[in-house]
């Protein structure tokens, strides 16, 4: 072919030829490249000038068209989906135009594009035992629609659990107040559970959960918590495996303040019941407690924990052969029938002896004093009886334990 010469796998015209043609300069295309030549004097090397070459999916001849890929997450199919798993889909080369994502009983799930709209992201939990199906349109660099599809199923639980707090929102405790969480069934895997809970503090303060049986898990601080404490306590349990095929039901979360120290304190032998706020004795009551030659009406030693209180509350005992005997500025201190109130029958023995069924006795006046001053919370230690507060009392026994044997009932090795 007169007039042309094959150089580096382009095809070259001899730039006499050009120039002989009129032609100024020609641009040659070879393996994504643009080279411009110029004319030239001769014995001249030429210019050349590189610039990217044109994008990929564009009209110009030769160049590929990258087709944009459309990728699900979870994958289509996916089964036994954690309701709290990432759940997005995205595009390459492309935008996405509509997105929906919708369970088998017909709630549209909401969620949000991402700034190019290259990705999809729902924002609220996903169901228990659910189907959920994919459906919109994406557009490729192509210009072309792509249809949305798939869909994948959320984990089915063996059973649910509930957890329930002892504590509500923005009310007031004494210093000696647990966080109590009790479930509606046996946990299996504690340590999941625990490592899901939460206690924040605005007073720097230690303390730790422990378990109390498989349905119950306590925190409380080694001491007493500070007075004016804002506790926030929560637990991320929903979608949480927490052992044996079961999962949470729903997420817990409260927050209350601790207010001031009040501390009743009681010796039996001495048969007085003193009242500290703040550090500083403010009353010296006398009372009567459980007779202790009885083992069924001990006042039982250790620091008990006010319950609630009632203004007045009627008491039963059949093996002791009552019922429904008035009692007034009632306060509850246990589980196993223990209270503060007032008794009127007992006053010729109250700082002399002790007479009463376990309850604390005091008289009207003494009683209604301590019923307007406690919470919730508040601690009453208890000395000198011959029987001693424990897990057959009730709820609040978590004071009788020692700090040692409270983290060994963590199910979560504490941080070194």
């Amino acid at each position: 072919m007169r007039g042309i010469a094959r150089l580096s796998g382009w095809w070259w015209r001899s730039p006499q030829r050009l120039l002989g043609a009129g032609i100024a300069a020609i641009v040659v295309v070879s393996a994504g490249i643009t080279v411009a030549f110029s004319p030239m004097a001769h014995g001249q090397v030429p210019a050349r000038s590189i610039r990217s070459a044109q994008p990929v999916g564009s009209d110009a001849p030769g160049v590929p068209i990258v087709s944009p890929e459309i990728v699900t997450q979870p994958s289509d199919g996916a089964a036994e989906v954690n309701p709290l798993a990432l759940v997005r889909v995205s595009v390459t080369h492309g935008v996405l135009d509509k997105v929906s994502l919708t369970s088998s009983d017909g709630k549209v799930v909401t969620g949000q594009f991402s700034s190019d709209r290259s990705t999809w992201t729902t924002n609220e939990p996903l169901g228990y035992s659910k189907t959920y199906t994919w459906s919109g349109a994406a557009t490729g660099i192509d210009r072309l629609p792509r249809e949305i599809t798939g869909s994948f199923q959320t984990v089915v639980p063996d059973r649910l659990i509930s957890g329930q707090l002892n504590v509500a929102d923005n009310a007031t405790y004494g210093i000696a107040m647990p966080i109590a969480l009790t479930f509606s069934s046996r946990v299996t895997d504690k340590a999941a559970v625990q490592r899901a809970l939460s206690v924040q503090l605005s007073v720097p303060t230690e303390g730790s959960w422990a378990w109390l049986n498989d349905t119950t898990v306590h925190w409380r601080p080694k001491t007493y918590f500070a007075p004016n404490t804002h506790v926030t306590v929560s637990g991320k349990l929903y979608g949480l495996a927490m052992g044996g095929g079961a999962f949470g039901r729903r997420d817990i979360a409260s927050s209350f303040t601790i207010g001031r120290s009040y501390v009743l304190r009681g010796d039996t032998r001495s048969h007085r019941l003193l009242a500290y706020a703040n550090g500083a004795q403010i009353a010296d009551y006398p009372a009567s407690y459980g007779l202790d030659s009885d083992p069924g009406r001990t006042t039982h030693s250790g620091t008990h924990v006010v319950m609630s209180k009632s203004p007045v509350f009627y008491m039963s005992n059949p093996k002791y052969h009552y019922e429904n005997v008035e009692a007034r500025s009632a306060v509850r201190i246990s589980s196993n029938g223990e209270f503060i109130h007032a008794a009127p029958w007992s006053v010729a023995q109250q700082g002399r002896e002790n007479v009463s069924h376990g309850c604390i006795n005091l008289s009207p006046a003494n009683a209604e004093a301590v019923y307007n001053a406690v919470l919730p919370g508040d601690p009453v230690e208890v000395t000198g009886s011959s029987r001693q507060l424990g897990a057959r009392d009730g709820d609040y026994y978590d004071w009788t334990i020692s700090w040692r044997a409270w983290l060994a009932k963590s199910a979560v090795a504490p941080a070194s």
